[in-house]
């Protein structure tokens, strides 16, 4: 573990993988904010002792809560995927300056993504940061193959 610490390119990636991650499981604290603040949720259990009528008015969904859950899903299907391509992609070797392009142009787009989808922005805003996202993590992709596929 050592000797990879001591790899510019793995430290980058373990740098921005950290970041976006971070950013990921910081969605779970925002998710409960927005419950508590605008008393919508989702559980029996989470409105057990209030009375009848508060459970009844408590029980439900809000629009602001369903925005946040969908901006984390979003980033539970990009950034999962984006931490093992790019984990691959750094063990082939590439210059720093490539690979930090990538892990640079990843770690933006999301935290971008995640401003423009919670507040909301006008699209496209929220389009074009997924869409920068995703080509980086295709772009990371294609080179890994390029570099390792045996047909």
């Amino acid at each position: 573990m050592m000797k990879l610490m001591e790899d510019e390119v793995f430290r980058a990636f373990a740098t921005y993988a950290a970041v976006v991650m971070v950013k990921m499981l910081l969605m779970a604290p925002l998710t409960a904010f927005y419950r508590f603040s605008r008393g919508a949720f989702a559980n029996e259990e989470d409105v057990a002792r209030k009375s009848a009528d508060e459970r009844k008015k408590l029980l439900r969904s809000h629009p602001d809560v369903e925005r946040v859950r969908r901006c984390h899903q979003n980033d539970l299907e990009n950034i999962i995927p984006y931490v093992a391509i790019s984990l691959l992609y750094t063990l082939t070797g590439p210059a720093l300056s490539e690979a930090l392009l990538h892990f640079r142009v990843f770690a933006g787009s999301r935290i971008f993504h995640t401003v423009s989808y919670v507040l909301p922005l006008p699209q496209p805003c929220r389009a074009f940061s997924w869409m920068a996202g995703m080509l980086a993590t295709l772009s990371m992709a294609y080179r890994l193959f390029s570099a390792v596929l045996v047909l």
